[in-house]
């Protein structure tokens, strides 16, 4: 699975686990864009993934981590979190 076809999936399932309408998006998104995001036909921009959480009222972060787990099945919520914690800790140490 590619990585804009996991985040599609990511951001419908956050959608609809939120019961909002793809026109919930639209002071940030036109209903068709988001709809081609949902079927992992376009690729949003680092500002446009701050859009659509700030409309899911979830961080950012959150729809990345979602988008890597599902497409990675075999990855925990537990490793993946410990890696970016390590890899952001490591950025203040010299090498």
């Amino acid at each position: 699975m590619e990585d804009h076809e996991a985040f599609g999936t990511v951001l419908r399932r956050f959608r609809k686990q939120r019961k909002l309408a793809q026109e919930a998006f639209d002071t940030v998104s036109s209903r068709t864009y988001l709809s081609a995001l949902e079927r992992g036909l376009k690729n949003p921009t680092i500002d446009k993934v701050g859009q659509l959480a700030a409309v899911l009222e979830v961080h950012p972060l959150s729809l990345f981590v979602a988008t890597y787990l599902e497409k990675d099945k075999a990855l925990s919520l537990e490793e993946l979190l410990r890696q970016v914690r390590e890899e952001i800790e490591a950025l203040d140490k010299p090498r």
